[in-house]
């Protein structure tokens, strides 16, 4: 027989053996053993949590020929074929792939027919929020009044998009989310049952990973112990899910307790060439400062504390944080993880992510007051001086362009950034610039990026060529702040200019913009033609020279323009 799935294997047949939802199998047990069943449901709730499993016991169960306290026997013909997917008394239909009218007519005209074999008909009607509009008011009818021995069981993800007439003709039952440990108790029996060797630490990572679905569990389960050749370990559950191994989130972690932007950068990259998920990245850190602000409560909430993640290093770190910088970092990440899902640049966003959380924040030096008056001891107040020196010396280490500078106030953010563009270098390369140019600009530019240091090219990521001439290169921005930092740094514009003049092998001047002033500037060149030939500085009243047509051009060439008298139509 071929390989089966473990999900598919290890499906609950009989409601004792669905986990996590307890309420509502006691439930339907009690309406079975006591003849009080409805003639419709509605199970909701998140994919993986049992609603289709409970769908086919409880068509099994109302069929059953020797039912015992509710539960189906799973030994008797009508079971059996049940089991097997041959019972034609149980349809399962799916909603995605049947919503419209006419299949919804065909099982209202089809519903009238007495069951074949069993008791009663079961229609399973699964993911029922796909159906039209149509069908849904094809189907009311039929729910309304249904004919006797007929049981209408609609499965769904998302009741909120099936409408209150139907959902007012069923019970409806709302399966949650399976907790954490269900899940492990549940894959740990599996695997002791198949007598498979496992790392606990891995079945952990397997049920956060799952988000409360047994399927999901069971999928990723499966997956790993194919990748691991039937066997589970921690490293295989780290490559199949994308989770983090400790060493890499205790590093990432110690270096922004240290304040230290260049080497959370590098832990940064490291973890993404290692294919890790950033999204996955993301909820790491917030379950990690969730467990860092329990842990620094110095309460009862340390019971909380997941003892998977918060290894004997990272709670080494735990002391060099302080709440207040840990629900920052949680805002910090929380709005980055809504960029993550609506763009294709992650990197770029982890990269801004890291150096908001890393940056050091320098403390306000007090006023200087008499040390006896205030009640400071000499002591405090060397230590705190010996503290600020040394915040000092990081931000002037880290002035390469690691560490943001203080914006300026909106209303006069707009005049300093006008003032910081060098139009005339800009203007220079657009009055020669040319497509082969631009071309061989983006070839190099991979080759520059990797000649830059880590910071420096974390914050070139952030731009690129948009425009070059044989002389020069204009580089574009998509944040201001970059761009600010990156054109307050002459020597960083020079160290530019000179590494791509030496993979162009000529002089080369790179010329930096915003892109959002980008459009504006390059329309004022074009609309005035300014031609930079005659010109020594763009921005002087010198007339700009205007369009002629070449055919006067070419007569004036010839004759001379003493000769050749122009005259406007």
């Amino acid at each position: 027989m071929a390989y089966q799935a473990l999900y598919r294997v290890w499906r609950p047949q009989t409601f004792s053996d669905v986990i996590g939802q307890d309420v509502i199998t006691q439930t339907l047990r009690n309406a079975v053993a006591s003849q009080m069943t409805s003639h419709a449901y509605l199970f909701s709730g998140p994919r993986g949590t049992g609603k289709t499993s409970c769908a086919k016991i409880l068509a099994k169960a109302v069929n059953c020929l020797n039912p015992h306290d509710g539960e189906p026997c799973n030994e008797c013909e009508i079971c059996k074929a049940a089991n097997e997917n041959r019972l034609n008394d149980v349809i399962e239909i799916d909603a995605a792939s049947n919503n419209g009218v006419e299949e919804i007519r065909d099982i209202r005209d089809k519903v009238k027919y007495a069951p074949t074999e069993a008791k009663f008909k079961v229609y399973i009607i699964d993911e029922v929020h796909m159906l039209s509009q149509g069908a849904f008011n094809a189907l009311l009818k039929t729910l309304e009044e249904p004919p006797e021995n007929v049981m209408f069981i609609l499965a769904t993800t998302e009741p909120q998009k099936i409408p209150a007439t139907i959902i007012s003709r069923t019970q409806s039952f709302n399966f949650r989310r399976i907790s954490r440990q269900d899940i492990l108790d549940r894959m740990e029996f599996i695997l002791n049952d198949k007598k498979i060797e496992y790392d606990t630490e891995a079945l952990n990572i397997i049920a956060a990973s799952a988000e409360g679905g047994m399927r999901d569990a069971l999928s990723i389960l499966d997956q790993a112990l194919s990748y691991g050749d039937d066997k589970l370990t921690l490293k295989n559950a780290q490559e199949v899910t994308g989770a983090l191994s400790n060493e890499q989130i205790v590093s990432y972690m110690t270096a922004i307790a240290d304040n230290n932007p260049a080497e959370a950068l590098t832990n940064l990259y490291q973890i993404l060439a290692s294919g890790r998920s950033a999204l996955r990245f993301t909820e790491m850190i917030i379950r990690v400062c969730r467990n860092l602000i329990l842990y620094n409560s110095d309460s009862d909430l340390t019971n909380q504390m997941d003892k998977s993640i918060m290894t004997k290093e990272l709670l080494a770190i735990a002391d060099k944080f302080d709440n207040q910088q840990l629900f920052n970092i949680v805002d910090q990440v929380s709005a980055t993880q809504k960029n993550l899902k609506n763009s294709n640049q992650t990197d770029i966003y982890m990269e801004i992510l890291t150096v908001k959380i890393s940056e050091p924040k320098v403390k306000e030096i007090p006023k200087e007051t008499d040390d006896s008056s205030s009640g400071v001891g000499s002591e405090a107040v060397d230590k705190l001086r010996d503290e600020i020196t040394q915040l000092q010396n990081t931000v002037k280490n880290l002035s390469t362009g690691t560490v943001t500078k203080e914006k300026a106030p909106k209303k006069t953010h707009r005049k300093t950034t006008n003032a910081r563009l060098n139009k005339t270098a800009i203007y220079k390369v657009l009055s020669n610039a040319t497509k082969k140019d631009l071309n061989e600009a983006k070839d190099i530019w991979p080759d520059l990026m990797s000649m830059l240091s880590i910071t420096q090219r974390a914050m070139m990521k952030v731009a690129e060529p948009v425009a070059a001439s044989a002389d020069g290169i204009v580089v574009a921005f998509d944040y201001e702040m970059w761009f600010e930092q990156a054109q307050d740094d002459s020597e960083f514009l020079k160290e530019l200019s000179n590494n791509a003049g030496r993979l162009l092998k000529k002089d080369c001047q790179i010329v930096l913009v915003p892109k959002a002033d980008w459009p504006k500037i390059r329309k004022e060149y074009i609309d005035n033609n300014i031609d930079l030939s005659n010109q020594g500085n763009v921005e002087s009243k010198q007339e700009p020279k205007k369009k002629t047509d070449p055919t006067v051009d070419e007569a004036v060439k010839l004759f001379g323009d003493d000769i050749v008298d122009i005259k406007n139509d």
